[in-house]
């Protein structure tokens, strides 16, 4: 047993040996080779000597018993057509009064229900007999071969009710059949050593997993609070872990036990830490996001630098989502922007600015927290480039209001702020010369001050002079908005229409392509899901960028959104419609130059707004500019018709793609995928990535489902846009990454699409 294993051949000569062992009289020979069989049996021994293991379930000896049950867990896992050999003969082990017995017997049949699910609903007339052997272990007296930590045999107590929780999921009788003995479980042990706790938490389990009533739930949760206050770190780990998982089944009673999961926050063990975060970010809703927020705020100060950028991800994400009014809104991200606004995300800031620019009784309000927090930041060196992109976008909007004769009340318990023009012009002069905000901060800093060029008259000489001290810059993006902004003054009929305030942006619109478009870039990939939002890829963005290469040793493997969230912002700013042929960046330039930027736009494409002008910036290589793409009209064309193609077929699923080319856009190819199923299973959370080379742009709509029902033919369809930067040069290729679960089981597969007809 020691030195073979199941892949030597030799097995095949003791085959016959075990069978002789299995049937002597002496029980140690019989136990030790059961020991042998269940250790290094193949499928052969197993499927030959079933019988024999069967045998011995029968007999009169509680030890070969015991030892015949734990063999028999390993021949099921070799031979599982056996399965029905041994259900009834394991059921019939729970009548046997041998501890050991019972133990292996619960452990055969939880290894039979893996296997054999079907037989879960035979076994569920046995539940009595559990709920009976359990209160025997409960109700009895001291054992002493059974006793550990005072608990009376707390192994056989763990199996039983991890029989119960299988038994009892999903089936309403079974569970109440088990109500009674699982509370009495739960009041009755005591909880001062690990044995009880063990017995606890796996009544937790099984009270959780089924059908039980509001009231034994509560119980289980308080089970976890009391573990929480345990001070065996292990133990509440455990409790953390479980009540982020049941949290989404009794809220309320989770709720309770608030103030302890904050209190876990703080604790020295990062583990502790990071499972009681999670559970916060769950317990957050309408009611107490005020009070949560405000523990998470007081921890980001003194938090870990690891921990900062999930902590300040998910502080926004909840404030964006549970916020009860757009001022706490405002003030609760800025407080983030100013204690973590390196990890704050471009998206956050934008999102911001959307909701600010639809409350016109908060502009005031805004630009005087703005102001605040900027001038307290600067004076302490600690600014941040989120921080400095929000403030100066919203002092160039509504800077005015800041001064003494605007019109803007203050907000109740607010502190009346005195601010001189030139005090505003000065600190947007000193945050021009920090070299710690960067490229992008820069050119937010000249656009506000732009801006406030033609709010501020009196100003407009000193503020031309700021402007002109970049013209000469090293970085092309700030000397480019130098360059035209010193331009713009010359133009004093058209400046102020130039730099009016922007229009609101519609809130509804921009929520929408948040959740209906997904950007892509470089390496990283999107999974569409059946509600129509997209996923962001996980971390690992990188590694899945490797999975789907296209293994071209030229092109990096990327996907990327033919046109972003910004591009229709501008759609809807301007009430027009954006030509296809608009590439991505050429929009992103177009928005940012009207809106302040968003961020640092390519060296390689300086704008446009120059050649617009008249003025002197850098020229491109594109001789009609944004401008012109967005007003041109496309020509119009015949399209060409394209044969439906195979892309994926395997496992009973078939993706094809049905090709089309909008009229006139040469290098853009419409697809239309529709998938089919004919397998006789229902494929469920199905799901498709993809991945094109860096020289192409792809965006993926929401497929129409995540279900493909069994039998079924083009049941589900999903539309991708794909254009090809090097039209007429290299062909059109993608990779396929698809997931999806069949007969339970998750499975991902691959293909590569090579078989796009040419001219694409």
């Amino acid at each position: 047993m020691i030195l073979l294993d199941e892949r030597q051949e030799v097995l095949m000569l003791v085959t016959n040996s075990l069978k002789n062992d299995l049937n002597t009289r002496n029980q140690y020979i019989v136990g030790l080779a059961l020991c042998a069989l269940g250790n290094i049996c193949s499928n052969e021994m197993a499927r030959d000597l079933a019988p024999e293991v069967e045998k011995l379930l029968a007999s009169t000896n509680s030890y070969v018993r015991k030892k015949a049950a734990l063999c028999a867990t390993r021949v099921l896992r070799k031979v599982p057509e056996a399965i029905e050999t041994f259900a009834d003969k394991a059921a019939g082990l729970l009548t046997d009064r041998h501890h050991g017995v019972l133990l292996s017997g619960t452990t055969l049949m939880l290894e039979i229900c893996e296997i054999e699910p079907n037989t879960i609903e035979q076994y569920r007339r046995h539940v009595p007999m559990l709920c009976k052997i359990l209160r025997s272990l409960l109700m009895s007296g001291f054992a002493p071969e059974h006793d550990v930590g005072g608990i009376t045999d707390p192994f056989l107590q763990v199996k039983v009710l991890r029989l119960l929780r299988v038994l009892g999921k999903g089936h309403a009788d079974a569970s109440d059949q088990m109500s009674d003995i699982l509370a009495q479980v739960a009041t009755n042990t005591e909880g001062a050593r690990n044995a009880g706790n063990a017995i606890l938490y796996e009544c937790v389990q099984t009270i959780m997993g089924v059908e039980s009533v509001g009231g034994l739930r509560t119980l289980a949760i308080n089970i976890l609070g009391r573990f929480l206050a345990n001070r065996d770190n292990n133990i509440r780990y455990v409790a953390l872990n479980t009540l982020a998982k049941v949290v989404g089944v009794d809220t309320q009673a989770v709720q309770r036990h608030r103030t302890t999961v904050v209190e876990c926050v703080k604790d020295a063990d990062v583990s502790i830490r990071r499972r009681a975060l999670e559970l916060v970010y769950a317990l957050v809703n309408e009611g107490n996001i005020k009070t949560l927020t405000k523990e998470l705020l007081d921890y980001l100060k003194v938090s870990d630098l690891e921990f900062k950028p999930d902590l300040t991800s998910k502080i926004c994400m909840l404030v964006q989502r549970f916020a009860p009014d757009k001022q706490w809104h405002l003030d609760s991200l800025l407080q983030v922007m100013q204690q973590a606004g390196a990890y704050v995300k471009e998206e956050v800031c934008r999102a911001l600015i959307v909701l600010i620019s639809n409350a016109p009784e908060l502009h005031g309000y805004t630009a005087r927290c703005m102001y605040r927090a900027l001038k307290d930041s600067a004076d302490q060196a600690e600014l941040t480039l989120s921080l400095v992109t929000s403030t100066c976008w919203f002092l160039g909007e509504y800077g005015e209001l800041l001064l003494g004769t605007a019109d803007a009340p203050l907000q109740d318990g607010e502190q009346p702020l005195s601010v001189s023009s030139q005090e505003l012009v000065s600190l947007l002069e000193s945050v021009l010369s920090k070299v710690t905000i960067g490229p992008v901060g820069r050119e937010y800093a000249l656009t506000a001050l732009m801006k406030l060029s033609t709010r501020l008259p009196d100003h407009s000489q000193y503020i031309q002079g700021i402007v002109e001290q970049y013209r000469g810059s090293s970085i092309l993006e700030v000397q480019a908005r130098s360059c035209e902004y010193s331009h713009m003054f010359k133009l004093d009929g058209m400046r102020a229409a130039l730099l009016e305030h922007i229009p609101p942006l519609d809130e509804s619109t921009y929520t929408r392509n948040l959740g209906n478009s997904q950007v892509i870039d470089g390496a990283a990939a999107a999974q569409v899901v059946a509600n129509g939002d997209i996923a962001d890829a996980p971390a690992s963005a990188g590694n899945l960028a490797d999975l789907l290469s296209l293994d071209a040793p030229d092109d990096s493997v990327g996907a990327s959104a033919s046109a972003s969230s910004a591009v229709t912002a501008l759609q809807d700013l301007l009430s027009g419609d954006l030509s296809s042929d608009v590439a991505a960046a050429g929009g992103k330039q177009a928005i940012e130059d009207l809106l302040g930027g968003m961020g640092q736009m390519p060296a390689s494409k300086p704008t446009n707004l120059a050649d617009l002008l008249g003025g002197s910036a850098p020229s491109t290589s594109d001789s009609t500019g944004v401008f012109a793409d967005l007003l041109s009209q496309p020509t119009p064309s015949s399209t060409p018709q394209y044969e439906p193609i195979t892309a994926f077929e395997k496992d009973g699923i078939r993706a094809v793609f049905k090709l089309s080319k909008p009229a006139g856009q040469e290098s853009v190819t419409d697809i239309e995928a529709s998938y089919s199923n004919s397998s006789s299973e229902a494929i469920t959370d199905f799901s498709l990535q993809a991945a094109v080379p860096k020289f192409m742009q792809l965006r993926l709509e929401p497929a129409s489902s995540s279900t493909l029902a069994a039998n079924s033919s083009d049941a589900v369809t999903q539309k991708l846009h794909v254009k090809n930067n090097m039209h007429g040069q290299k062909p059109l290729v993608m990779r396929l990454r698809i997931g999806f679960t069949s007969g339970g089981a998750n499975k991902v597969e691959q293909a590569e699409v090579k078989n796009f007809p040419a001219g694409l």
